[in-house]
């Protein structure tokens, strides 16, 4: 099952630079998050959890893009919404830079969903919500194929699933800028042109300080060996489950069009709605567009 492995170079140290990271976002925050450890066919997965203890709200599986954690999505308290009404876990997806094991399955199999099913199973969790944004979009609808039974709605959130990235000039430049030349300033170009769509789409300055401070670290100490997001193809024909696609009319990264016209086509009826908004690559990060979720998934109860 294992076919890559990545991993920071400075392993003893990482976890306590993440752990600090994590304590800083929860008292800006002002909650705490359970730290949950599975182990899976990929190793040692982390999971935090939030009302977690609460079992009679539903699940809700939180899945992160390439080179991010999880926990983005609760800058500036993002989840406020789908935290009260929810049983919420943000998984810690293996092969990415966090504090779960870097190994990592080939990307074109279905390893990532069998990865899924574990989680689940470990979880106690029956059936649940699943939201990815960008190559979690591509985890979920891996999960989607393997265990559509268990699986109530999956939330889409500019997936890389239906398409590669561009190719075009400016998302090239921006994309590698940082990873050539790492410096916060370098950084915070990258999140203006490629992750925010400023003022429609931005962080408080707190909280985009945060962020900056963990992609520099990560693009510093990580060596990521994890393969890239593709084009899912007619393995997507085979996904059965309720799906909604939200997409930022601003991103350069991964541009929504195709990925709409490929999602209509490949999902047919089990696409159920198309969101757009007025946002860059990293919509999970704007709140209006996770409260909108939160009432979606609301209606199924």
């Amino acid at each position: 099952m294992i076919k890559k492995k990545s991993y920071f170079k400075n392993q003893p140290d990482h976890k306590l630079w993440f752990e600090s990271w994590i304590t800083e976002l929860e008292k800006m925050n002002g909650r705490q998050y359970e730290r949950l450890s599975i182990e899976t066919s990929l190793g040692n997965t982390a999971v935090y959890g939030i009302n977690t203890s609460s079992h009679e709200l539903p699940a809700f599986l939180i899945f992160p893009g390439f080179r991010t954690t999880s926990l983005i999505w609760d800058l500036d308290n993002g989840l406020d919404m789908l935290s009260k009404n929810f049983r919420v876990y943000l998984v810690e997806t293996n092969g990415q830079p966090n504090l779960s094991d870097g190994n990592s399955p080939s990307i074109k199999s279905l390893e990532y969903g069998k990865w899924g099913e574990e989680i689940f199973n470990a979880l106690s969790i029956d059936k649940a919500f699943i939201a990815g944004a960008s190559f979690g979009g591509l985890v979920c609808m891996k999960i989607s194929i393997v265990i559509p039974d268990r699986i109530k709605a999956a939330f889409l959130l500019n997936p890389a699933c239906f398409r590669l990235v561009s190719l075009q000039p400016k998302n090239l430049y921006y994309n590698f800028l940082p990873i050539i030349s790492t410096s916060k300033k370098n950084i915070q170009k990258f999140l203006n042109q490629v992750i925010f769509d400023k003022p429609n789409h931005q962080l408080s300055e707190k909280g985009e300080q945060h962020l900056i401070e963990y992609l520099e670290y990560v693009l510093l100490n990580y060596k990521d060996n994890t393969e890239k997001p593709y084009y899912m193809g007619k393995q997507l024909n085979t996904v059965k489950v309720e799906t909604y696609l939200f997409q930022g009319t601003r991103d350069i990264l991964i541009p929504f069009e195709k990925s709409e016209r490929r999602a209509r086509k490949h999902l047919n009826n089990n696409l159920k709605e198309v969101h757009t908004a007025s946002t860059g690559h990293g919509i999970e990060t704007h709140r209006p567009t996770l409260d909108h979720i939160c009432e979606i998934a609301k209606k199924y109860y």
